[in-house]
């Protein structure tokens, strides 16, 4: 019985420990199953990426285009030597081949191909041309690799530069554009892959290539014709006036479109590392704070219209060459004054106390009401990184002085994009728009556009009408005031000019002033408006109307030939000096005789072509300002 109780403890545990090693046996196969089958993906990545090597080839960035089509910022094709030191057998062959390719010295591509590292890039071959890249090819080193790259080219070199921005050594927008858009234009990065064990020895196994996806193309208001003008024009006006900065903005009044921008000192955005912090990151026509002297008068001028506290036709204000505010005395720039004048003549001659007297009238919580309607004291919201604020006083802290020079553009600070925006509104009908330099952005590869810039209208500041009043009241300053200088025959300039004593620790300085000038064209239906100011130009007589009017109406003059801007009838004639080539509306004489014809052109030359007596047709054309000597051809019948 003992015997039996036994074997049969021997047979089950027996039993017992197959059913162990059974269910062992059955979680191993569940295990290597569960391996095979769902951890395969992940355990072979891991696997791979023991063994892989990663070489990254940054994506081409996307371009930047001008309204046109036209390439402003783009991505050229390099390559790059990459090296594996543990691939590489004959380190001192390999450095000196390389060297002599490169033209450079033995130690320094040898400290590379030698280190203890598992990848490395040659700086001295870095953004290599086709041909030199051609020769390292064909030397067929085992771990020295090629991969091309791409490295950001600017073909306008300082041109638009602080607009468009610069990108660093990893591909990244760092200002401007290439920052503020950098989301877009970066692209996809891509990759070359191989494999090596733990010593760094190349397995057999080949290589895999992923190519990086170009970035979306940024098409912007600009147009780089314009902006070459411009920035032809700023050169100019530093050369000569060995100025300390030069600055102009074009812009559509009508949409808020930037059509063209510029400032001097620039810097090259290829080459940023080798100019100062200040000159890189300052972007004057938006950043730029200063009082901003004369041109502010367009406002005081627009809320005075609009209120209606003033009619500019028959008001009349004596000008004694100075006016006294509560102790103060503000003096015009001319000396005795203008004697009594309407306010449209007040406006022709920029006569400080008369918009002292304008500011009056409005009050205090009027005038910066306005002022602060037409966008001063805040961005204008323009698609550019580093705008400025301004700076105006608080209402509760202006006295009657803060408000006779606040009505002139003293004591106040504002930038150039805050007044060419503030301006637009008062000569477009009245609607303060937000300023842009997008377009749109395209994506290349399905040719959709993903974003479109459109005009945004903030507000309403002043009426169709009081706008148009104030366009006929500044085609009057450029024809019979101070902004003779802008005058353009047939294309009826308007504008304004602008001198501001510049302010250092609270103190205005000696002889240092920004000179300005503001105009649009046609004055009937303005389609660009063009700011200029020159910071503290030298050896000249330092007057808006004398240095910057004449470098604003040769950009206006690009801007009819680059926009094709048509000729505007109906326009004011200059008021002529003795100095100035006189200009005289041809009258129209078709259908007159020839004896007719002849009178009614006595101060021109005529010239008759034909043998019958009446005329049928003339050229120039009637209506239009033409120059005394100009030869009026007429065609008789």
């Amino acid at each position: 019985m003992v015997n039996n109780m036994f074997f049969n403890d021997i047979h089950m545990r027996i039993r017992f420990m197959f059913l162990v090693m059974f269910i062992i046996l059955l979680l191993v196969i569940g295990k290597v199953f569960y391996i095979q089958v769902f951890s395969y993906n992940k355990l072979s990545k891991i696997t791979e990426d023991l063994w892989s090597r990663k070489m990254t080839i940054n994506a081409p960035r996307g371009d930047i285009v001008d309204r046109n089509g036209n390439v402003l910022a783009t991505s050229i094709v390099t390559t790059t030597i990459y090296v594996v030191p543990n691939q590489i057998k004959d380190k001192e062959k390999v450095s000196k081949s390389i060297a002599e390719i490169l033209n450079c010295d033995y130690d320094d591509v040898y400290k590379y191909v030698s280190k203890k590292s598992s990848m490395e890039i040659i700086r001295k071959g870095m953004d290599l041309d086709s041909e030199t890249a051609d020769k390292i090819d064909k030397l067929g080193f085992d771990g020295v690799y090629l991969v091309v790259d791409s490295k950001r080219y600017y073909p306008y070199g300082d041109t638009l530069a602080h607009i468009i921005g610069y990108v660093g050594s990893d591909n990244q927008g760092l200002s401007g554009l290439e920052l503020t858009y950098d989301e877009y234009l970066k692209g996809i990065d891509g990759e070359l892959k191989y494999y090596s064990d733990g010593k760094g020895n190349k397995l057999e196994i080949p290589d895999s290539y992923v190519a990086p996806t170009k970035g979306m193309t940024l098409k912007l208001t600009l147009d780089i014709e314009l902006v070459k003008a411009v920035d032809n024009e700023l050169n100019n006006a530093m050369d000569k006036y060995n100025s300390d900065a030069a600055i102009s903005i074009v812009m559509s009044p009508k949409t808020g479109e930037i059509l063209a921008m510029g400032s001097k000192p620039s810097f090259d955005p290829a080459n940023y590392q080798e100019y100062s912090e200040e000159v890189i990151n300052r972007n004057l026509p938006i950043w730029m704070t200063f009082e901003p002297g004369s041109t502010f008068k367009i406002i005081t001028l627009s809320s005075s219209i609009e209120e209606k506290t003033v009619d500019i036709f028959k008001d009349t204000f004596t000008d004694t060459g100075a006016i006294t505010i509560d102790g103060a005395t503000l003096h015009c720039w001319k000396h005795g004054g203008h004697g009594t004048q309407t306010y449209l003549e007040v406006a022709e001659n920029s006569c400080n106390p008369g918009f002292v007297s304008l500011g009056n009238k409005l009050g205090t919580e009027k005038l910066m009401g306005y002022i602060k309607k037409f966008g001063f004291g805040s961005k204008t919201g323009i698609d550019l990184n580093g705008e400025g604020n301004g700076i105006l006083f608080k209402e509760e802290n202006m006295g009657p002085v803060e408000l006779a020079t606040t009505a002139f553009g003293q004591g106040i600070s504002v930038t150039p994009i805050q007044q060419i925006t503030a301006v637009s509104a008062a000569i477009n009908g009245g609607n303060l728009n937000t300023p842009y330099v997008v377009k749109s952005i395209i994506d290349d590869s399905s040719k959709s556009v993903v974003y479109e810039n459109k005009t945004q209208v903030k507000r309403k500041v002043i009426s169709e009408e009081t706008s148009a009043t104030v366009r006929f009241v500044l085609e009057s300053v450029v024809a019979n005031g101070t902004g003779k200088n802008a005058y353009i025959e047939n294309y009826r300039v308007g504008g304004k000019t602008g001198t501001a004593q510049k302010v250092q620790n609270g103190k205005y300085m000696v002889g240092n002033y920004i000179l300005s000038f503001i105009g649009f064209l046609p004055a009937s239906d303005p389609e660009a408006i063009v700011y200029v100011a020159i910071d503290n130009p030298k050896g000249v007589t330092q007057y808006g109307g004398t240095v910057s009017a004449p470098i604003a109406r040769s950009i206006m003059l690009s801007a009819i030939e680059t926009l094709k801007i048509k000729e505007a009838k109906g326009g004011m004639l200059k008021e002529y000096s003795y100095l100035d080539v006189k200009y005289l509306q041809v009258p129209d004489v078709v259908g007159m005789s020839k004896e007719e014809a002849t009178k009614a052109l006595k101060e021109f030359k005529v010239k008759y072509s034909g043998s019958g007596d009446k005329v049928v047709y003339m050229s120039p054309e009637a209506d239009t300002f033409q120059s005394v000597e100009t030869t009026i051809t007429l065609l008789l019948n």
